[in-house]
């Protein structure tokens, strides 16, 4: 079956609220006439309102980068399904590498974020991928499995309609170093198996995996014409808007 391919910036922590809407009207104009890609931005959080102002009425959606699984509490910094609702943002990232590396989350972290967004209409984005050491000691499906399964834990095939999978190997992270084509498409055809016997073959063949991992213009063709490849979770070329237009083509 073919799945619609996902493209999602993930701005991390760059660009100001004027920054934002100067990328928004830039890139406007040359996908409104995209209709077979979807196209999702993931500002900062000052500058979700300014997103989602400006890509009202477009086929550009808006995503967060994080929340927190509580409703409201004593979680300096954090944000709450609710204040994202009030926006209204349509997805966020849950469980990006980095989340992971600096500020300690973890795959049950993931899950408590994942099932209290899964109570909501926000789409998640949950992130899984294998670091350096895991990959050279031959352990990367290991890894993944536990990710994913702990990351889903009581998740039900119903709920999955609206999760998108994001592999993305952390040893790509923002490092220029892309994982092959090949190496992409053998992970996601996992990812894809291990759903598959998780739940079904109906929802494996319907969920989006996305890869992410230095993600660019020159690479993705190849990568996004792989068959377990449903689109990208784009770091730093997303920043460029004539960078992220060219991988959105390539999708297209």
């Amino acid at each position: 079956m073919k799945r619609k391919k996902i493209i999602a910036g993930n701005w991390k922590m760059n660009h100001t609220i004027a920054e934002t809407s100067g990328f928004i009207n830039e890139i406007k104009g040359h996908v409104s006439e995209i209709s077979d890609v979807d196209i999702v931005l993931c500002p900062t959080f000052t500058s979700l309102q300014t997103a989602v102002n400006l890509t009202r009425d477009t086929i550009v959606g808006v995503g967060a980068q994080n929340v927190h699984w509580d409703r409201n509490g004593a979680f300096t910094g954090e944000i709450s399904l609710a204040m994202l609702l009030e926006i209204p943002v349509d997805y966020v990232i849950l469980g990006h590498s980095e989340r992971r590396q600096y500020f300690g989350e973890s795959d049950e972290t993931v899950n408590k974020r994942l099932k209290s967004t899964l109570t909501t209409l926000i789409k998640p984005i949950v992130c899984i991928g294998e670091k350096l050491g895991e990959r050279e000691s031959g352990i990367t499906e290991k890894v993944i499995a536990r990710q994913l399964n702990d990351s889903l834990n009581g998740i039900t095939a119903d709920q999955m309609d609206n999760v998108v999978i994001a592999y993305e190997p952390v040893w790509a992270i923002g490092t220029g170093v892309t994982a092959t084509p090949d190496q992409a498409q053998e992970v996601h055809a996992f990812i894809r198996n291990l759903i598959n016997e998780k739940y079904s073959a109906n929802v494996s063949e319907n969920i989006r995996i996305q890869y992410g991992g230095s993600v660019k213009s020159s690479n993705a063709d190849d990568l996004l014409s792989q068959p377990d490849i449903d689109g990208a979770l784009v770091g730093g070329a997303s920043l460029d808007c004539s960078e992220f237009v060219k991988i959105i083509r390539s999708a297209e």
